[in-house]
């Protein structure tokens, strides 16, 4: 194929793609109640599911209760004319893309296997699936973990009780969706070593040496992205620390099959 060719394939690759994105979106436009109520609304209340587990940890180890409560101090608002409609379609695109994903890199991964071996072509569908997994389980500790610790901490946090919570409409489903698509990113770090592995630019000793540093960067990122307690910033670096980890077995494994086929 020529140089054309390629990008006209290209080019209806991330058509499918886009299209996926919209017949999603349509479908989490049309289920407005779930989506907002039930699911971007769930962390403000004392029924949310992450509150209740650490209410009742707390209880029993007897610790700080301040997971338990009845009601968060803040209300949400709407203060433009158009804000509630553009949330509405915002929303609906981000939830497109959540539950096209795995469509999504089937799309890339069959624009770039023609180019591969017939043994790396095999191993598509593993990819697909390791590949939506890990962007689906970060998304979930996202929207469980890092979501409520933040709206926990920023929904009670006054400098004076003369001033009031209120809560733009735009700026509330913002941090649920950052938190939500930075940790389903953040969870894609094993793909990215894998391949950088693959094309010769990370090696185990790399990965092993750089470790403090990579803690560092961990907790910085983990900072951003939560509230300013020590406690939240753990729960949020572990599971990176986790996938640090994995990335280095990866690459051992990547560069001893590399070894072996030197040998040959």
């Amino acid at each position: 194929m020529s140089f054309l060719d390629h990008l006209e394939d290209l080019r209806w690759h991330i058509i499918r793609a886009l299209l996926a994105i919209v017949i999603c979106g349509i479908v989490a436009f049309m289920f407005k109640g779930f989506v907002f109520d039930v699911v971007l609304l769930g962390p403000k209340h004392s029924t949310f599911p992450t509150y209740e587990i650490l209410c009742n940890l707390s209880k029993i180890l007897g610790l700080d209760q301040s997971f338990c409560f009845d009601e968060l101090p803040f209300r949400i608002q709407s203060r433009k004319v158009a804000a509630q409609f553009s949330a509405h379609m915002w929303t609906s695109i981000t939830a497109g893309f959540i539950v096209a994903f795995p469509y999504i890199i089937y799309q890339m991964w069959s624009f770039v296997s023609p180019a591969l071996y017939t043994k790396e072509k095999r191993s598509a569908k593993w990819f697909i699936f390791i590949t939506s997994f890990l962007f689906f389980l970060g998304v979930l500790f996202g929207y469980y973990v890092i979501s409520p610790l933040s709206i926990r901490f920023l929904g009670s946090y006054q400098v004076s009780s003369e001033v009031f919570n209120d809560f733009d409409l735009d700026s509330y489903i913002g941090l649920v969706k950052t938190s939500a698509l930075a940790s389903g990113l953040m969870f894609e770090l094993p793909i990215i070593i894998y391949f950088l592995a693959k094309w010769g630019l990370v090696t185990p000793e790399f990965l092993k040496t750089n470790r403090k540093y990579a803690l560092v960067l961990i907790l910085i990122v983990s900072a951003i992205i939560t509230p300013p307690d020590i406690a939240s910033q753990f729960i949020v670096s572990i599971p990176v620390v986790i996938l640090y980890e994995i990335s280095i077995i990866i690459t051992k494994v990547i560069y001893k099959k590399q070894l072996k086929k030197e040998i040959k």
